[in-house]
């Protein structure tokens, strides 16, 4: 294994934070009479998104919302998708809803999301909530770069006014991430690059930026040659070898690198801390509609 010389930026102790921020705020909300909840949505049997749904609602469980789950076989219809899809919307205990990806090879996944009610859409890739991010209103944010912006910030990296390079274009990731970014915040408001492997020259990019996101879902892609010394590296894009999970970043770049994500334990737990703060701020912004 490369020796490691970067600086680690974990995303435990950010997601740590991210709840213990929420569970005042949704004590609060119930205290008041409103609820605040998950509804789960999982086609079929694959064993590792039944897991990944378990884990949610038992977190759900645990910050004190209600957390509905509807699970359907690998025969379901489009049609009962949609009439769960269509439950959850209209169903005032649930304040957000997750459809698990991937599904059966008959459902079509984008068109379901489409009658999905955007203000509960908790991964924030509706094209409704992907046009407010894009025009800097208030909406639930895609979960993965909002979780790369609170990791960032978590650990004092300086990002306004920096050249960040996004690897990747993705529209669960390096799309959005540039978006958010580049907006007027103190969190963010970088100059960003978004390059991907359809740019030949990438590295030439990558090389001269002072902070790297890799989103490409290529494993092993970046590269130490690829990182100018005491860059921030972080690890966001993945590829599953069944359960082995193979990431964008080389673990050799840790020594190029000024600080990195771990392989295990970077972007992940963020992500779904802010799923999580995706629901409550839904809560949120219906309470005070009245």
């Amino acid at each position: 294994m490369a020796a490691m010389t970067a600086q680690l930026i974990s995303g435990k102790p950010v997601a740590e934070a991210v709840f213990n921020d929420l569970r005042p705020r949704i004590n609060r909300l119930r205290e008041a009479g409103r609820s605040v909840g998950l509804g789960t949505i999982l086609v079929g049997s694959d064993g590792a998104s039944a897991g990944y749904i378990r884990m949610k609602i038992d977190k759900a469980e645990e910050l004190g919302m209600t957390a509905p789950h509807i699970h359907l076989d690998d025969a379901a219809t489009q049609s009962e998708v949609l009439d769960a899809i269509a439950a959850l919307n209209t169903d005032d205990e649930v304040t957000g809803v997750l459809i698990q990806h991937p599904t059966p090879p008959q459902i079509d996944f984008e068109a379901a999301m489409l009658t999905l009610d955007p203000d509960k859409d908790v991964d924030g890739l509706h094209p409704v909530n992907m046009g407010r991010l894009a025009l800097g209103m208030p909406g639930p944010v895609p979960c993965t770069p909002a979780g790369i912006e609170a990791l960032l910030a978590y650990h004092g990296i300086e990002i306004a006014g920096r050249e960040v390079c996004i690897l990747g274009r993705g529209t669960t990731l390096g799309r959005p991430l540039a978006l958010l970014l580049s907006q007027k915040r103190p969190t963010a408001n970088a100059a960003v690059t978004v390059v991907h492997t359809g740019v030949p020259d990438w590295p030439r990019y990558t090389q001269r930026a002072e902070i790297v996101i890799a989103a490409a879902g290529v494993p092993g892609i970046l590269q130490p040659e690829h990182v100018r010394p005491g860059a921030v590296v972080v690890g966001g894009g993945v590829r599953y070898e069944g359960r082995k999970l193979l990431p964008d970043v080389d673990e050799s770049v840790a020594e190029v690198a000024g600080a990195i994500t771990p392989r295990i334990g970077g972007v992940g737990p963020t992500t779904i801390a802010m799923l999580f703060r995706n629901c409550v701020e839904a809560a949120e912004r219906r309470a005070a509609r009245g």
